[in-house]
């Protein structure tokens, strides 16, 4: 696994890539960092990393590849990946698709332990009523991820 970091408008996020894929996305830097020059996978996911905070970029495309998790936490992430861009779902709403309607506290958990936030958008799971709540990166970097994408979401419909 190698990391690079990325300046960002949510702050420094390292982000690691494998012989797969991107395998981690940190807030803040960890470890020693790799020239992304160095590997053209980190250098494709810096590229889409970028435009989607410049707002031209509404679906990553690079390779994921998850080394951990539960069952129910893969579900989990998989459940997340699918919410649209723009849009939210509650915990309440991702646990009863996953075929566990009573565990809106665990898709909690399963979020905090994203290995790949921000790609894996856990930052669109909100508390009943769509109320600001969780996010292991702190509650501003999930409200400026939301607004980035209902602003460009609000411009594509009007375009």
């Amino acid at each position: 696994m190698r990391w690079t970091v990325l300046d960002s408008p949510i702050g420094e996020l390292s982000v690691a890539v494998d012989e797969v894929g991107i395998c981690g996305v940190r807030f803040g830097p960890v470890g020693s960092a790799v020239p992304e020059a160095d590997l053209p996978e980190l250098a494709a996911a810096l590229t889409e990393l970028r435009a989607y905070f410049a707002g031209e970029l509404t679906g990553f495309t690079v390779p994921l590849h998850v080394l951990r998790g539960s069952e129910f936490e893969r579900a989990v992430w998989a459940e997340m990946s699918k919410i649209p861009y723009g849009e939210t779902r509650t915990y309440g709403e991702v646990a009863a698709a996953v075929g566990e309607p009573g565990a809106a506290r665990a898709v909690g958990v399963a979020c905090n332990r994203n290995p790949i936030p921000v790609i894996v958008p856990c930052h669109r799971i909100v508390g009943a009523g769509g109320k600001l709540v969780g996010f292991g990166g702190g509650l501003p970097r999930k409200r400026h991820l939301l607004e980035l994408e209902a602003g460009v979401a609000l411009r594509h419909a009007w375009t």
